[in-house]
């Protein structure tokens, strides 16, 4: 379950709560005051590593193109008939 963190209109103080999808939002913050709304943030995703895009595309990180499997398949079947 996501957790969501909520600022009260009226005091200022901001607060979590662990909530699934299909939960209705709190109405009053923990001190009792109306007017609560959604603080919304970026999604916190970390790439590490050497990089996905450079080894998982079809192109090698230095702009040549890769070799495909089918690629190699059709080349050794041209030099059998050879």
């Amino acid at each position: 379950m996501p957790i969501y963190e909520y600022e009260c209109t009226a005091c200022g103080i901001h607060f979590e709560r662990l909530q699934g999808f299909g939960d209705a939002p709190p109405l009053r913050c923990p001190r009792g005051h109306n007017g609560v709304r959604k603080v919304l943030s970026p999604p916190l995703i970390i790439f590490k590593g050497s990089g996905f895009y450079c080894t998982d595309n079809s192109h090698k990180g230095n702009g040549e193109k890769s070799e495909s499997k089918s690629d190699r398949k059709r080349e050794s079947a041209t030099d059998k008939e050879d």
